[in-house]
């Protein structure tokens, strides 16, 4: 990617020309793809995350059972430690770990676990049938493969604790020891013995995150999560832009050493990074056509841009 204006000519193009020109502009075909799916998509919901998960971010990929996840960046630093259920039908039995949770469905699970929390004013979210319509209406399709990933990511997510730590200006708070929910999405059935069943009926957000997310929502649109709903490296740079860009003042530049921190964590090298950072950049940009953004060789400019929301909530 060159620059903003490089975005803006794909959507355009899009506009007045149709994909066959975008593409043949050199546009790639990913990119063509997800933002012809965010221009032409006429829902018209919104989305929210806690602003913590803009700084820090889950894991892209499945890690070791009893592995924990830390990630910091300059203000903000992420520990997820994976939970534990019985390995066997025995109560005084053995316990495993579950891992914690991961990849892009892990994402779309916790956006609608916070957006239907802001939504309706409740800590207490409804799952069952409104987690798979929300699912389907982000064209994620319920059942087989998917909604068993959906199952283990809602068991992983249920039992992990998770630690935000927050760096404020000379002093420090923190979210310690926070489940994300209280009541966990799973039963432990007889029948069933050994895994957790999944109830998927409701989940209740721990306190502690509830008043968090209210202090600290970052507005999504979910044309652009339906466009990026299997990508969630595209996801949390879109997460990043929407918090970042529509707040500046003047331009930023982040540094490749700063991003690599942030969002390449499992990359040693960071030849390897930069490229499949620009490309999730890209994405994020196909799905936010206000995104004015410089890729350098020093790293990234982020610049001043319009809301990622204003046709819904009318931000000027």
């Amino acid at each position: 990617m060159g620059d903003s204006e490089s975005m803006g000519t794909v959507h355009d193009l899009l506009e007045h020309h149709g994909k066959r020109v975008a593409l043949q502009a050199g546009h790639p075909r990913e990119v063509v793809e997800a933002a012809a799916a965010y221009m032409s998509d006429e829902e018209s919901g919104l989305g929210f995350a806690y602003s913590g998960w803009a700084q820090c971010a889950l894991p892209l990929k499945k890690l070791q059972p009893d592995a924990r996840w830390e990630i910091a960046t300059d203000r903000v630093r992420l520990v997820v430690e994976p939970g534990l259920r019985l390995a066997s039908g025995s109560i005084d039995g053995p316990m495993e770990h579950v891992g914690v949770p991961y990849g892009a469905h892990a994402r779309l699970i916790l956006l609608y676990l916070q957006t239907e929390a802001l939504r309706t004013g409740r800590r207490e979210v409804e799952l069952g049938t409104s987690l798979r319509d929300w699912l389907s209406r982000i064209g994620v399709s319920y059942g087989g493969t998917t909604g068993r990933s959906v199952r283990d990511q809602a068991e992983r997510i249920s039992r992990c604790r998770l630690t935000f730590h927050i760096q404020g200006t000379g002093s420090s708070s923190a979210l310690v020891n926070q489940t994300i929910v209280d009541k966990a999405l799973f039963i432990q059935t007889p029948e069933r013995g050994v895994q957790g069943q999944l109830s998927l009926e409701t989940a209740k957000l721990s306190e502690g995150f509830y008043e968090q997310l209210q202090k600290h929502p970052v507005p999504l649109e979910e044309a652009a999560i339906r466009a990026l709903n299997n990508n969630p490296a595209a996801l949390d740079c879109y997460i990043w832009l929407t918090y970042r860009l529509h707040v500046l003042r003047s331009d930023r530049l982040v540094t490749w050493a700063a991003l690599k921190k942030q969002f390449g964590s499992s990359y040693r090298e960071l030849f390897h990074f930069k490229p499949r950072f620009t490309q999730s950049l890209q994405l994020a940009s196909a799905v936010y056509p206000g995104a004015k953004v410089q890729v350098l060789d020093e790293g990234v400019v982020l610049q001043p841009s319009s809301s990622p929301v204003r046709k819904l909530i009318g931000a000027k």
